[in-house]
């Protein structure tokens, strides 16, 4: 089956992950491309919070849901997604035949060659932005040759080849802005499902917490609303009608799982445990873990009380 539908049909409605990737072995640079038919997509440990995409779409059309909008695809595109940003595919036809190109790379692997903006404020990434980019001939043609021309570099044994993909990764960026955007998407109906979905779709990629290290990016309502693309009003109007729930309260419970799990099944301190999950100050992590537990983090930790 082919790479781009298999990995990515998953709808974030159903409640599923959208676009897990379960076969890329990602090196230790950060990159990796294959064709969306190559025996190399056969995904196996692949963190999608941590890596953007490019895809190169030469054949069949699809239905990108990205953020809170549909986009159709019915010809070549060059598409940009990002690792927080909730997205999948729907296919137009189940036997329709896809073919293509990708390459997944870390935020820090295009850093590495200097280039200082961040992804996450690009307009190709963002959530209000355009991610899909559609092709005459000689653009397809050309971006094609990129993409090729990198897998040919990733089989070699050049010692800078790295450095020479990240160059090739840069010029698909910059052709990217040169272009005119696709602009032929629509806002779905049932919006508030679909807020919802993407809401909690955004909030359950921010766990499990992988390092006292690597603390959540995304804490609050407004930095949800924000990744989004909408206004936090509207987004816990959008909760409230759905969960019955107020946006907050939805995040609250998923720090609190986390708290407890983080507390019973590591050897972090409390300390650790605080900041990893967005708290400045152990005092600031106690007062909250207190408030919506009843118990202190150490009751939980020492295994005194039911969790």
């Amino acid at each position: 089956m082919n790479c781009l539908i298999l990995n990515m049909q998953q709808n974030p409605v159903s409640g599923k992950k959208a676009n897990s990737f379960s076969g890329i072995h990602i090196d230790p640079i950060q990159f990796r491309v294959a064709g969306m038919n190559d025996d190399k997509c056969k995904l196996t440990a692949y963190n999608r919070r941590d890596f953007y995409k490019i895809s190169l779409i030469t054949k069949g059309c699809s239905t990108l849901l990205y953020a809170n909008r549909d986009i159709e695809i019915s010809r070549p595109a060059l598409v940009f997604t990002n690792p927080l940003i909730p997205y999948s595919w729907d296919a137009k036809e189940e036997d329709m035949v896809y073919d293509g190109h990708f390459c997944v790379f870390s935020e820090d692997f295009l850093h590495t060659g200097a280039r200082m903006e961040s992804l996450q404020d690009s307009t190709l990434f963002k959530a209000d932005g355009n991610p899909v980019y559609l092709l005459d001939e000689e653009q397809l043609k050309y971006l094609k040759s990129i993409f090729e021309r990198m897998q040919t570099e990733m089989d070699g044994d050049y010692v800078y080849k790295y450095e020479l993909i990240r160059n090739y990764v840069n010029v698909i960026i910059h052709e990217a802005v040169k272009m005119q955007p696709a602009v032929a998407y629509f806002n779905p109906t049932n919006a508030a499902s679909r807020i919802t979905n993407l809401f909690l779709t955004l909030l359950e990629k921010q766990f499990p917490v992988d390092s006292p290290q690597d603390p959540l990016k995304l804490k609050k309502a407004g930095d949800y609303a924000e990744r989004l693309s909408v206004h936090v009003n509207h987004l816990n109007a959008a909760i409230q009608e759905v969960t019955g729930k107020s946006t907050t309260t939805i995040i609250n419970e998923a720090i609190i799982a986390e708290a407890k799990s983080l507390l019973l099944h590591t050897d972090w301190s409390v300390a650790e445990i605080a900041f990893s999950l967005g708290f400045e100050y152990a005092s600031y992590f106690n007062n909250f873990f207190k408030k919506h537990t009843g118990y202190t983090p150490m009751k939980i930790r020492n295994n005194s009380l039911p969790v």
